[in-house]
């Protein structure tokens, strides 16, 4: 059974939020600033706007998956092969692949702990498809299911794909009574494609787990997501993302399969369906819709 002082080795959610990670093929002055976007303009706020969404969840869940695992490791002990600071990490293994190097300090139950994910100067092509460079630092208060503990996640000199990724996030463990729920915040995040646009992002986000709480196995867990996030562009465009409907992420499922996301660009309103176009089946589509329905087209989570 699962408890709040246990860890499963399954990365939360959301960091599960996932969309195609591109550099933009736009210009930073070919887009608009005033009130008036166009259509055209719109899609593509709405697309980069998810994509940096997608980043800094991207960076949440590696450092899940790493604190559920450590935290496992800390309850029930440490085999003659796991002394050091070097850890097996299993499931994040089967994620990113033997490239990087997880370090962790202090290297026994003790907390607080620091998790160092290092890709290199370099950089490396990770199991999951994604190109990773430089470093993940998780400090962890306590185990991240118990109660009260807080996680903080920064970035050094960090890139996911070809984009830069700076900020802080912050998910604080706020179970009580059974219920496990979290906080998660993005405080001065902001992302920087090679061509130099790029865009400032905050976020805050509440997360609940509904449903494998009570079992062992993490692949039956099931959460919900709801909150809001804002994307400000170079040229000062605001994008402001709120849940329509709970976002649900499945463990079992390496995509967001159900829940809707609306976007705000200035006086425009986009909608993002994650449950389509299967009716929240596991897949990695979600379609993007526009003009009450009446514009719509399929976007290719990675």
């Amino acid at each position: 059974m699962k408890t709040l002082s246990r860890l499963s080795p399954a990365a939360l959610f959301f960091a599960a939020l996932v969309l195609i990670f591109l550099a933009s093929c736009k210009k930073e002055g070919s887009l608009s600033s005033t009130d008036t976007v166009t259509e055209e303009e719109a899609t593509t706020y709405s697309d980069e706007s998810t994509q940096t969404e997608a980043s800094f969840d991207d960076v949440e869940d590696v450092s899940m998956l790493a604190a559920d695992e450590e935290g496992e490791t800390s309850v029930y002990g440490r085999g003659a092969e796991d002394a050091g600071r070097q850890f097996p990490f299993v499931e994040l293994r089967r994620r990113l692949g033997p490239c990087a190097n997880i370090t962790v300090f202090p290297a026994d139950s003790s907390y607080p702990k620091t998790i160092t994910i290092d890709f290199g100067y370099i950089g490396c092509l990770c199991t999951d498809g994604k190109f990773r460079r430089g470093k993940i630092v998780t400090h962890l208060t306590a185990p991240i299911r118990r109660s009260g503990s807080v996680m903080t996640i920064t970035l050094d000199s960090f890139f996911l794909n070809r984009a830069s990724v700076e900020g802080t996030k912050v998910v604080s463990n706020l179970s009580e009574n059974g219920n496990i729920k979290f906080t998660v915040q993005v405080v001065g995040g902001k992302v920087t494609h090679p061509n130099g646009r790029g865009y400032t992002y905050n976020s805050l986000k509440y997360v609940r787990q509904t449903e494998g709480g009570n079992t062992r196995p993490v692949m039956d867990d099931v959460y919900k997501i709801e909150g809001r996030s804002k994307t400000e562009f170079n040229n000062g465009v605001v994008i402001n993302l709120d849940t329509e409907t709970p976002l649900v992420k499945k463990t079992a499922c390496h995509w967001i399969s159900d829940g809707t996301l609306k976007i705000k660009i200035n006086s425009r309103v986009l909608y993002l369906n994650y449950g389509a176009p299967s009716n929240g089946d596991c897949d990695n589509k979600a379609k993007l819709t526009w003009n009450d329905g009446a514009n719509s087209r399929l976007i290719t989570l990675p």
